[in-house]
């Protein structure tokens, strides 16, 4: 079974298996102009930390100069200092704005490629995948994870590094300049602070789970509510929606300030500790200017540098707590694009070649579940350029069929082939490139009218839309619209009605001009009167191609060269419509069952039609 990203899968101490993961990306190959960037940036940030440590160097000297008695003869060396400590300032800003700049192109070429990995492998994994997901929330996983990619390079790259290097040059600086204590107390402070703050965001760790983890649900009710919206209107529960949603809401705002709360306290004790170092350090210093050892400058010097590193250090919590999240929120979308696809293509599979486009079921076995099997040795043959129903009540495995012929799953036993080709030896592609398909529910994009039928074939001209709209029957109507082909259809398509968008499945599945048919209950949800349309449209783009119809209603099905009957997964009849019927089985009774019906809702429009016939009579009427 498909398992989903969850925040629960990644309790405890974050992987940092991301980093690994992400490195390709960071240094990718034949992109020798990437490399260069990353290189040159690296240089850049060490130039801007070197000239970063000499600003105390530069302050504690123009002190020392400007402090002396001779201040008023030799003023130039005190200007000088100054000067230099002001060129070290503009040098270390000027080389971290050129260090962020080169490095843009390296980091959002980066996010880029794993974004759009991360898309195009969903869109390859099973159908079982996304009958399981929940969109809200896979939506929320790459956009985090992407978000994540950004934040770790901006920290770990540009916070981190940094600051370790500056740790390491004022460590070297204190041990020439002073004495080893200085930076025994400056190592010891940063110490203790690196692993106060550690150990309070570990702490802090599960608030931001459960914060992000109803930050999801509460996407994902949003997202489920506004795309199931008309539902809601049916059944008056918008209070319900709401409610559910302030639940979530509730959640999220409760572990929001646990989060707000903790890191108070975290903030707190970072600068207890830091101002406790500060006076350690500066006690030292001072203990050294009245023995003599030390300057005025020194003391100066040694100050600005715990303070230069306090900066840093003051954001090592939100820092670590960054990149603590953004491995998390990449190790969801990593697992993500290394999902294994349960359908793959085998390692050099050909193209299907289509000659005629016969189709042959052979002894085919599937189940969803093992405990529940669906199909059980089914075998048929739809032959070249002739048509095939497959009938039988609801559950007995009709639209499973459609569904293993596109494989959107792959078959436990058996063979499925096409032109003799089994179709798992073939690339997925070729073989759905060969398949049209009108559905049972068509879901359009929330786009135009001409995007929607274009879909059928990418790139198609508008004379060749128009031309497939026409053969659907459907060019009249869009045209009516006021925007014409460029009306918008809403999201799924619900600005029409279910006969337009069948219409529009049609136009599109025309304009595909596969070789092989697949109609999957394509007039089931229809009125009489509409089916009759849609099933005339149908009959032509059927012609001269091998069809294959899943259907309901019987009467869309008299005509087809071989009926199947399918029940609990098995075929029990086949024939056509005439043979079937003289049989007097479970075709025949399906048949009567539903010519009484249709006759029953004749009889009823008839009386609702007549205005002789009173309403109390109308309602009385069989339906």
């Amino acid at each position: 079974m498909a398992q989903h990203v969850t925040e629960s899968e990644f309790e405890g101490t974050p992987s940092f298996r991301p980093l690994g993961m992400l490195l390709p990306y960071l240094w990718p190959k034949g992109r020798s102009d990437l490399k260069r960037r990353v290189v040159y940036s690296l240089i850049c940030l060490v130039l801007a930390k070197v000239a970063t440590v000499s600003l105390p160097i530069f302050f504690g000297r123009a002190v020392d100069a400007l402090s002396g008695s001779r201040v008023a003869l030799v003023l130039a060396v005190p200007l000088t200092l100054v000067a230099a400590y002001t060129a070290a300032r503009i040098v270390m800003q000027a080389f971290a704005q050129v260090r962020d700049g080169i490095f843009a192109k390296v980091a959002f070429h980066a996010l880029r490629e794993v974004g759009v990995s991360t898309f195009a492998h969903v869109h390859t994994l099973s159908l079982r995948f996304h009958l399981e997901r929940k969109t809200g929330g896979l939506s929320r996983a790459i956009e985090r994870g992407t978000r994540g990619i950004d934040m770790l390079l901006s920290f770990a790259i540009f916070s981190i590094f940094p600051t370790i290097l500056e740790l390491i040059l004022i460590a070297i600086i204190m041990l020439n300049h002073f004495d080893v204590w200085f930076a025994i107390v400056t190592l010891a402070m940063v110490a203790v602070y690196i692993w106060v703050t550690f150990a309070i965001t570990n702490w802090r760790v599960k608030f931001r789970r459960e914060m992000i983890a109803s930050d999801t649900e509460a996407s994902t009710k949003t997202v489920d509510s506004l795309l199931n919206y008309e539902t809601v209107k049916y059944f008056g529960s918008e209070g319900h929606e709401t409610a559910r949603y302030d639940s979530a809401m509730k959640r999220f705002s409760e572990a929001s300030i646990k989060t707000q709360t903790s890191l108070s306290v975290l903030n707190t004790v970072q600068a207890v500790i830091v101002a406790l170092g500060l006076a350690a350090v500066m006690i030292l210093a001072a203990y050294g200017i009245k023995a003599g050892r030390l300057t005025v400058g020194d003391f100066v010097m040694v100050n600005a540098y715990l303070v230069q590193l306090y900066v840093p250090l003051n954001l090592l919590g939100t820092v670590y707590r960054e990149i603590t999240q953004a491995l998390v929120d990449m190790d969801a979308m990593f697992s993500l694009l290394h999902k294994e696809q349960e359908v793959q293509d085998k390692p050099g599979a050909p193209p299907l070649k289509v000659n005629g486009g016969e189709i042959r079921f052979d002894d085919v076995c599937f189940a969803y579940d093992p405990a529940r099997q669906v199909l059980k040795g089914v075998s048929f043959t739809v032959p070249a350029g002739k048509t095939v129903a497959v009938v039988g009540p609801s559950g007995a495995g009709k639209s499973t069929i459609s569904r293993i012929l596109f494989r959107f799953y792959d078959i436990q036993s058996g063979a499925v082939t096409i032109d003799g080709q089994d179709i798992r030896g073939v690339t997925q592609n070729s073989l759905r490139a060969a398949i049209g398909i009108v559905p049972q529910d068509t879901v359009l994009f929330n786009d135009t009218v001409r995007y929607n039928i274009g879909y059928g074939r990418i790139g198609a001209s508008q004379s060749e839309i128009e031309a497939a709209a026409e053969a659907a029957q459907i060019d009249t109507f869009v045209k009516s619209l006021p925007d014409g082909y460029d009306s918008t259809v809403g999201e799924r398509g619900l600005k029409l009605s279910g006969g337009e968008k069948q219409r529009v499945a049609i136009a599109r599945t025309i304009l595909k001009n596969p070789p092989i048919l697949l109609l999957d209950e394509a007039t089931s949800a229809l009125d009489t009167h509409t089916e009759r349309e849609i099933q005339s449209a149908l009959k032509d783009v059927s012609r001269n191609r091998t069809t294959l119809v899943i259907a309901h209603r019987l009467s869309t099905v008299v005509d087809a060269d071989e009926i199947l009957v399918l029940d609990h997964g098995r075929i029990v009849e086949r024939g056509r419509h005439e043979e079937l019927l003289a049989l007097n089985r479970a075709y025949a009774s399906m048949w009567n069952k539903q010519k009484e019906a249709a006759a029953a809702r004749e009889r009823l429009l008839e009386v609702e039609n007549d205005p002789e016939v009173s309403p109390d009579v109308a309602r009385t009427a069989p339906a």
